[in-house]
């Protein structure tokens, strides 16, 4: 009864976190990228393209091009897991429309380009660090690694970022304000990363757990994660024990804690940097030495 009201309750923190993070991401759109014509990458940077074409406010274009992709992420990962993208991506889209009617905080562009880009990237940090996230790309790329697993999930949020630029440059008729969304672009991956994650690079994790199968089970299938089982004996018990150990990147890293915590919430987890992995997924031993 304890834990389920501290779940509850824990819950009603997450979505009070996002509500207010959801609030500031508007903002970054409304007041400082949007009438700048800075196209930030991913479905926000792609309805303020739209929005030159068809005259519908920004944030209800990111509310319809979500809603296919909502749709699509349902399909392939459940409702529980959308349940919170839903209510970020409304709100996001809210808050864009409502602070639109007010004049923009600042017309210089690299003003514009900075102060926006570490507004929204700290507002989707906390989003995703309250389990949620804004939608868009993030669903897309996901879904896209499942069918082809050897992609690297960097280079696809680049692609998708790099194509939406690419084509504000011709909807907007300005090649300088292309070159700063491009600076915004690296500027908004560089904070999500220190906001979310620190400065560190990869994780290692260990998992001491009862429910190791289970645990081990979801990393593989739902978050693509590799799994090695070290043997662990208790000294006091000298009770034999299987061991999680795992290395994954960053963005994974608080994934992965919920999935051990919906699990076992007595699990014994140890999380450490790891500044240099070398193997699938990382760097290669060889070409990185040359």
């Amino acid at each position: 009864m304890i834990h389920e009201k501290k779940s509850i309750k824990n819950h009603i923190k997450d979505y009070i976190v996002i509500t207010i993070a959801s609030f500031f991401y508007g903002l970054a759109i409304s007041q400082f990228l949007d009438p700048n014509d800075i196209a930030p990458g991913g479905v926000s940077g792609l309805s303020m393209i739209i929005n030159r074409i068809i005259d519908i406010e920004v944030g209800t274009i990111i509310l319809m091009i979500n809603i296919p992709i909502l749709l699509l992420g349902l399909y392939k990962f459940g409702f529980k897991f959308l349940i919170s993208t839903i209510y970020a991506t409304v709100m996001g889209s809210v808050f864009t429309n409502i602070l639109a009617v007010y004049p923009p905080i600042t017309r210089d562009p690299l003003l514009a380009t900075i102060c926006g880009s570490a507004v929204a990237s700290v507002a989707i940090g906390f989003i995703f660090k309250s389990g949620a996230t804004t939608g868009g790309t993030d669903i897309i790329v996901k879904v896209l690694r499942l069918k082809f697993p050897h992609l690297k999930t960097g280079r696809l949020f680049l692609m998708c970022d790099l194509v939406v630029v690419l084509l504000s440059a011709f909807v907007f008729e300005n090649t300088d304000s292309a070159l700063y969304a491009v600076i915004g672009v690296f500027l908004m991956s560089v904070v999500f990363d220190i906001v979310l994650y620190g400065a560190d690079g990869a994780k290692l994790i260990y998992i001491i757990s009862n429910e190791w199968q289970s645990i081990a089970t979801r990393l593989l299938m739902e978050l693509d994660v590799g799994v090695t089982y070290l043997e662990g004996e208790g000294a006091y018990s000298n009770e034999k024990k299987r061991v999680i150990m795992c290395v994954v990147r960053k963005q994974i890293s608080p994934q992965v804690e919920e999935v051990v915590k919906e699990e076992d919430a007595n699990a014994f987890m140890i999380i450490s940097s790891a500044a240099e992995i070398y193997g699938e997924g990382y760097k290669n031993i060889y070409s990185e030495k040359i």
